[in-house]
């Protein structure tokens, strides 16, 4: 048998390595999105019974264990398939294939959502246009936004990275005149940490497990892994450095939030507490501002989100999990995986009509909890159980293990509904894997 021509390898469509160590940061962050807090800060407030910085905090130190397990994995494993490449690899193919049909899920249901949520925020600035209407036109942005290529969409995070920081800039400048001109007691800038006549560790820790929400996403810049310019630096750096950006931020925010309202109660709206905090703090003007703001935040992690969607497909098609020559194909001219955008584009358009925000953000959770899991275990196996006696470190088992059991609490704590349709997508998927595989589950072609 001849040789492979090696010209003809060499011209095949592949990804790119264009990006930086601040491009994967600014990515993580427009998916994440520095307004996260806001949306979660009602039920939050209400659940911890006003210690919101708290639970944020709790829930940054839970993430940044995981985002460290990724980070580790992505410099072993510099390949677009993310969760469901390390643990494959690590444990066992069939647990990578659940983990990738898992997150599968949650990258699919994150632009799905958003598109919910988009469509009903546009119908509060134009009502005439029905929700319909709307759904198709954001779902169609997003397909849109992604096929122009990885570099234009670099720069679009960035921009909105930027725009979503000045709010909160704008935001904490009116918090902070407000705060100075009520003259609160000083017993009052303590209380958002701590407030001896409510606080309940089982109240805290419940909002921690809804807080941590605030940084679901950044697994997603493990997904650009292999269109990373030195990604066994560039993707750990990058990865804990959005979780403890993120995570100081998003502190800062609720805790400003909690100072104005000055109380855990009497939201007008709980869902959308912190639109009406802006309102206190800066009036009607900021009150609009927050919630264009918000509309913007979810285009962007809609985005975002397609993008590592995409990549995820791409790496589970090149990897036989699902059919390569629709999944694995790549665009030779924008050397991007075109199918996949689109596949996902019409999948959040489908789901926009299907699901319901509340269903699909839980089923989404599902999803992530089971990626973080499974990523803790993959590292703490290849870097504390399979590694040689003499290079094992204490922090290679106990940092996975905490974050596997954090990870753990949180799936557990889902509500049956999401548990139920999540589990079914998950039998669905081993099912179509055992079959496609004829039970091996083989990570390769």
């Amino acid at each position: 048998m001849q040789p492979a021509d090696p010209l003809v390898v060499s011209t095949a469509p592949a990804l790119r390595r264009t990006l930086g160590l601040w491009d994967l940061v600014f990515y993580g962050i427009v998916l994440i999105q520095p307004v996260a807090p806001m949306g979660i800060y009602g039920v939050v407030s209400v659940e911890a019974r006003g210690h919101v910085v708290t639970t944020i905090l709790i829930g940054m130190c839970a993430m940044l264990l995981t985002a460290v397990s990724y980070g580790r994995m992505a410099s072993a494993y510099p390949s677009a398939g993310s969760a469901f490449t390390y643990v494959g690899e690590e444990l066992h193919p069939a647990l990578g294939y659940a983990t990738g049909w898992s997150m599968l899920m949650d990258y699919v249901l994150n632009p799905a959502i958003c598109t919910i949520w988009c469509s009903k925020a546009a119908m509060n600035f134009v009502p005439e246009i029905p929700y319909s209407a709307w759904v198709v036109f954001f779902a169609l942005l997003f397909i849109a936004m992604n096929l122009r290529g990885i570099e234009t969409s670099a720069r679009t995070n960035q921009v909105l990275a930027i725009g979503m920081s000045v709010v909160v800039v704008i935001f904490l400048v009116a918090a902070t005149r407000y705060v100075l001109a009520a003259q609160l007691p000083p017993g009052a800038f303590i209380r958002p940490f701590y407030d001896p006549e409510t606080f309940s560790v089982s109240s805290v820790l419940t909002g921690a497990s809804i807080a941590s929400l605030t940084y679901i996403g950044f697994d997603g810049i493990s997904t650009l892994s292999e269109e990373v310019e030195n990604p066994r630096r560039n993707v750990l750096l990058a990865t804990v450095y959005t979780c403890l950006f993120i995570g100081v931020l998003a502190a800062v925010e609720v805790y400003a939030a909690q100072l104005i309202w000055g109380n855990w109660t009497g939201f007008p709206d709980v869902d959308t507490a912190f639109v009406h905090v802006a309102g206190k703090a800066g009036g009607p003007a900021l009150f609009a501002l927050i919630n264009a703001t918000l509309l913007i935040a979810n285009v962007g992690s809609g985005a975002g989100a397609h993008l590592g969607a995409a990549r995820l497909l791409y790496g589970m098609g090149r990897s036989n999990a699902l059919p390569p020559r629709f999944f694995a194909a790549i665009d030779p001219r924008r050397n991007i995986p075109r199918n996949n955008v689109i596949l996902v584009g019409l999948l959040a358009m489908a789901g926009g009509f299907a699901l319901s925000y509340q269903l699909g953000a839980e089923m989404l959770n599902f999803g992530a909890f089971i990626a973080f899991m499974g990523v803790n275990i993959a590292a703490l196996v290849r870097y504390g159980v399979r590694c040689e006696r003499g290079a094992r470190r204490l922090r290679d088992i106990l940092l996975p293990l905490v974050g596997f059991i954090f990870c753990f609490y949180l799936w557990w704590s889902l509500r049956m509904p999401a548990k139920i349709a999540g589990s079914a997508w998950l039998v669905a998927g081993l099912i179509y894997g055992a079959i496609r595989t004829r039970g091996r589950f083989t990570m390769l072609p």
